[in-house]
This record gives structure tokens, sequence and C-alpha cells, in this order.
């Protein structure tokens, strides 16, 4: 059976890109990340939507707390306030790339995921990046993941051999909207996730990424299954 790792943070983006994988017949491979973020929360998301999909065993948490030693980002560095509604623009409006932006982050998660996906067998890398309806990243581009690829194929042995890993991101030219209604055909488990900066029990529904969900289910015309404030 062919196999996939896929990157999964324990948000609506990833998860999505979790049922696209199964729904591709590809065999899961679900790896997180502890990068030292302030919603330390969906850590227990992500293995709450491993376990669902019944690849528990397979799931890995990788451990990068040295971003957090790093800063630079108000999901990593507490002196850095989470922005919300009244003194944060939407990013495509304001022109420039929010304070929620972490450094190398999207690049260091597909390094380690290409190392996982060569060790198990993996012939492709599910990601969830957005470069529609997103928060402005300069690592959810399609630019930068068409280079990750290009590197991935010169640099590892399966590449050299012939057979080069995929990157694959059916989301990055989705509106939230189109992701929601995307998740909700193939029965992704929202409840299960969570897409606050803050990490808490209940979300924001004031920072970006609550925005941004809300946004997404309000034009699919859906109601978000998770509790917010």
């Amino acid at each position: 059976m062919k196999k996939a790792v896929v990157i999964l943070s324990g948000g609506l983006d990833s998860t999505t890109c979790m049922g696209y994988a199964k729904e591709a017949g590809y065999e899961l491979y679900p790896i997180t990340f502890n990068y030292g973020q302030r919603h330390k929360i969906e850590l227990n998301n992500a293995r709450a939507v491993a376990e669902h999909y019944g690849v528990s065993d397979r799931f890995r948490l990788v451990e990068l707390g040295f971003l957090r030693d790093f800063g630079g980002s108000a999901l990593t560095d507490d002196s850095i306030d989470v922005p919300k509604v009244g003194t944060d623009p939407v990013p495509d409006e304001a022109g420039e790339i929010p304070v929620t932006y972490v450094p190398g982050r999207n690049l260091l998660f597909l390094s380690i995921a290409t190392s996982f996906a060569e060790t198990v067998g993996a012939e492709a890398i599910y990601i969830g990046v957005n470069a529609l309806d997103y928060s402005g990243y300069p690592d959810c581009r399609p630019e930068f993941i068409a280079k990750v690829e290009e590197v991935i194929a010169i640099a590892t042995k399966i590449g050299v051999e012939g057979k080069p890993i995929s990157i694959e991101t059916p989301l990055i030219s989705l509106t939230k909207a189109d992701i929601v209604k995307e998740g909700m055909r193939m029965d992704v488990p929202y409840h299960l996730t969570t897409s606050c900066y803050n990490g808490e029990p209940e979300a924001c529904g004031e920072c970006d990424s609550c925005r941004l969900r809300l946004k997404g289910f309000a034009e699919a015309g859906m109601k978000d299954p998770i509790p917010y404030k």
C-alpha cells in the first residue's frame, strides 16, 4: 500500500489534509511538531485526530523547542502579543507579514518530514499550506513548495534513485470556505481540531487564525463545531 506522511498540527487545514490523503488511498503516517508554541493544546488535538483515523501507532511527535529559544514570533515569544480584532488588519489588506509568522517553521517541518518519509518508504508528504485565504506567511506559497520539492529530489537517496518524494498541497488554491466544504464532504473530524493561537480550551474568536476559520465556516454556510468564548 502506498504511504504518505501528513504534517498534522491538529488544526483545520492539516486535518483536512489527512482526509485528502486517506481519500487518495494512502497509508497515513502523521507527524506533529512541538516547537514551543503557546498553543500547545493543538498537540493533544493532533493525537486525537490520529486516533480518529486509526493510526495512533504511526503518530510521531518531534520536539523542536529551540524555536521558542529563538523567539521572534508571537507564537513562540511571550513578550509579543497575539494580535486581535481591531489591532491587526487582515494580512492581504495590510500587505505585511504578521507577527504570528514563525521563522523557518515550514522549512524545518518539511525537512524533518522528508527524513520520516524516506525512513518509512513514503512517496508523498501532505502539508496544509494555503495561498488564498491565509495569514500571509512566505512559507505557504507555491514557489516555496516547488523549491523545497526540488531540493528533496537531489538531497535524498530515493530522489537520486529516480523516485522523488512529492509534496502534496491540496489546499493551496482553495478558499477557507472551500476547505471546510471539502472537509465536511470527507467527514473530517473538525470537532477534534483547534485553530486558536492562544491555546485555551475555548477558542478566542479574535486572533487571525480564529477569524479565518470562522470566516470559512460562515461562507460555507456551516457551523463550526468547536467552542468559542
